[in-house]
């Protein structure tokens, strides 16, 4: 089932949930919303992903002039809040006024294991240029409970503290 807005609120103050920063405006009927962070990272242009090879990037920070983003990029972003559970799933989505501007902000992998408290990182696609700004509202955050017994996660990304580029590669060295 599906937290409340007030239920999040009351596990947070519990600390069976963790936003940090936590603002409790950011409440909504059924999630919280989070902001994006200024820190960016893009693959390097000319370079061939390969899902075998620790991918080459750049580090980035936007500034509150904005940036512009352009299209049949894939730019890597993250969220401002460190958010999670040790009690809860998560999963999170866009607000309707980013992507109905054309920015998806997470459309391959929405799920959050219990167990992960992270700042998330983003995976970002845009339809046509669009400028974004540091610490805007750009998702949310909805909070699941578990049935059956709690398995926490212990992945690649466990631990990250700030945008992360793909970690593939690992899979195969193991």
């Amino acid at each position: 089932m599906i937290l409340t807005g007030a239920k999040i609120k009351s596990e947070v103050l519990a600390d069976r949930i963790h936003i940090s920063p936590f603002n409790e405006d950011c409440l909504e009927p059924n999630s919280y919303g989070f902001s994006i962070s200024d820190e960016f990272i893009e693959y390097d242009k000319d370079e061939i992903l390969d899902t075998k090879k620790n991918p080459k990037n750049h580090c980035f920070k936007i500034t509150e002039e904005g940036y512009v983003l352009q299209p049949q990029k894939v730019y890597l972003g993250r969220t401002l809040e460190t958010m999670g559970s040790n009690y809860y799933a998560k999963t999170l989505h866009a607000r309707f006024s980013i992507s109905s501007m054309g920015m998806w902000i997470h459309f391959s992998a929405p799920l959050g294991h219990t167990g992960a408290i992270i700042p998330w990182t983003l995976e970002i696609l845009v339809a046509q240029p669009i400028r974004i700004y540091p610490y805007i509202k750009v998702g949310k955050i909805a909070f699941w409970t578990n049935e059956g017994e709690l398995n926490l996660y212990e992945g690649k990304y466990r631990g990250s503290k700030t945008v992360v580029a793909s970690r593939s590669y690992i899979d195969y060295n193991k």
